[in-house]
């Protein structure tokens, strides 16, 4: 599917980033109370899920499962791309519930932050001992 129109070409002001960094420690201590709760072992779905409802009970805005389109040629495309949490318009969230995060995991990250002009990005892999074990942070 095609989309018309142009993906925002943004520059990270050092304020966005700031407020990207504050919301990634608000979004860390919500991912750690939800871990403490659960404990690994679960469907990322589950986390996903639990998460948003700890985001909101704490009141940070964010959206879920928001579209990326690609940019190809000119040309936005609706690729299927989903990002599984936008906070605050600024930090882009992925979830994982996976044995070892994976370079490819970190890529696609990476991917989303590039393409949606995103600062920073956090993936928060549910399956470890210790939540702090799995949280990798990536600045643009």
């Amino acid at each position: 599917m095609e989309h018309e129109g142009e993906l925002p070409r943004m520059r990270h002001s050092d304020a966005r980033l700031a407020t990207a960094d504050a919301l990634s420690l608000e979004v860390i201590g919500a991912a750690i109370t939800v871990h403490k709760e659960l404990g690994p072992g679960l469907l990322e779905s589950i986390y996903h899920q639990c998460l948003m409802f700890e985001l909101t009970d704490r009141g940070i805005q964010f959206e879920s499962e928001v579209m990326l389109p690609v940019r190809y040629r000119e040309r936005l495309l609706d690729c299927g791309l989903r990002m599984d949490l936008v906070v605050g318009g600024s930090l882009v969230v992925e979830l994982k519930a996976v044995e070892t995060v994976l370079k490819v995991h970190e890529a696609q990250l990476l991917t989303y932050m590039k393409l949606g002009g995103f600062p920073l990005g956090l993936l928060l892999n549910f399956n470890t001992a210790l939540l702090k074990q799995g949280i990798v942070r990536r600045v643009l």
